[in-house]
């Protein structure tokens, strides 16, 4: 166990290679995490509304964030917040869920309905001025997450167990196409990351276990984890060679499962990438 946070719904992790530091959020009990391995310094900043991910910029003080009501620039030195942007179509149910920003400096989001039930949920990306849609709808999104090379776009569809891939030629995404479907004993398909190699390690929320797939989808190995609710990893460290793990607490009794909602991290013989910072204009 890297940090015992007891997240209600810990998500998003990434690695701030700039100061060594990760960040990750509880969207549940919503509150921005942040931790520093080196020197074993953690701090947790409350939040009054949900939010789904929190992204380093080029400013240290700055996170571009995404919250129930769309995507902020947030201030963690005094909790200020800027709004930037949010999709076209975003009913009340929604909110933004997880993000990253790609290669080409944009930021790749999802919206997803919160209550888990219907269908209204997409992927985005916002380039400084519009939010562009695409992929198709779901109850639950996961991702969007872009290949190093920017070749790539990794979509998942939680709730009907699908990872779908896009191709991006001349800054135009491509259209879905299936890539790995869950099996019923998998759970369901939630947070991914990709390694130096390209292989895809994708969380099983329900199953206990991170899978490394193939770039062509199968299956490569599994990691397990000591708790059923796996939700995001990423890689991180001086080598980023360690493998950072959110979980969840929710719906789960902390006396019974005292493993849940905790990050974790696990060495391994593999080398992932730092997240790309939001690149902000000079004041």
């Amino acid at each position: 166990m890297a940090v015992a946070c007891g997240c209600a719904l810990g998500e998003e992790v990434v690695w701030d290679a700039r100061d060594g530091s990760l960040i990750w959020v509880d969207i549940e009990n919503p509150a921005i995490w942040r931790h520093w391995p080196e020197i074993g310094e953690t701090t947790r900043l409350a939040l009054d509304e949900k939010i789904g991910f929190a992204l380093p910029t080029s400013d240290p003080d700055r996170v571009v964030a995404g919250f129930r009501s769309g995507v902020a620039l947030f201030r963690l030195s005094d909790g200020t917040r800027s709004p930037l942007a949010r999709p076209a179509d975003h009913p009340a149910r929604n909110r933004l869920n997880s993000g990253s920003i790609g290669p080409d400096g944009r930021l790749y989001f999802s919206s997803m309905d919160d209550a888990e039930e219907e269908a209204t949920g997409s992927f985005h990306r916002w380039d400084g001025k519009r939010v562009e849609t695409f992929g198709g709808q779901a109850a639950v999104t996961n991702g969007p997450f872009v290949s190093p090379d920017g070749e790539r776009i990794y979509t998942i569809d939680t709730a009907e167990g699908i990872v779908r891939v896009h191709d991006v030629r001349g800054g135009r995404i491509g259209e879905p196409r299936p890539l790995i479907r869950f099996e019923g004993s998998w759970g369901k398909p939630d947070g991914l990351t990709l390694d130096a190699e390209g292989h895809l390690w994708i969380c099983h929320y329900g199953a206990g276990r991170i899978t490394r797939f193939t770039p062509d989808g199968h299956v490569e190995r599994i990691l397990p984890i000591p708790t059923p609710l796996v939700t995001k990893c990423a890689f991180g460290g001086p080598d980023l060679s360690t493998l950072y793990i959110t979980t969840c607490l929710r719906g789960r009794d902390p006396t019974l499962e005292p493993m849940a909602g905790h990050l974790y991290q696990v060495e391994t013989e593999f080398r992932g990438f730092a997240a790309n910072p939001l690149d902000l204009p000079q004041n």
